[in-house]
């Protein structure tokens, strides 16, 4: 899978160190991973979530989320957003021009 971007996840723990850890192994397990439909990610993260068209991974104890547009076809992932539990659940994310019931 292509992540795009890495620079977020670097930003994001600059501003977050506790989180590089798990952040990293998240990236390394995806990198390396590809994805046909939804289901791989819930096989491979069962606390993963789709939420209209994108998907929300559980990260560092569900410390974190990280919000991702997924192109299975093409193997290309979108990292929209990186919240702490807190920032998520203020739902301003949900103001994302891509968070839609349509594909992209």
């Amino acid at each position: 899978m292509h992540i795009i971007s890495r620079k977020k996840i670097r930003e994001f723990c600059e501003k977050h160190p506790e989180s590089r850890q798990s952040m990293d192994r998240w990236y390394t397990i995806v990198k390396k991973t590809e994805f046909g439909k939804f289901q791989d990610v819930k096989n491979l993260f069962p606390s993963a979530d789709k939420v209209k068209n994108l998907v929300v991974f559980d990260i560092g104890g569900n410390n974190y989320r990280l919000i991702a547009f997924i192109l299975y076809k093409s193997q290309k992932l979108y990292i929209r957003h990186i919240l702490t539990h807190t920032e998520y659940d203020a739902e301003k994310w949900k103001d994302d021009e891509w968070y839609t019931d349509t594909k992209k």
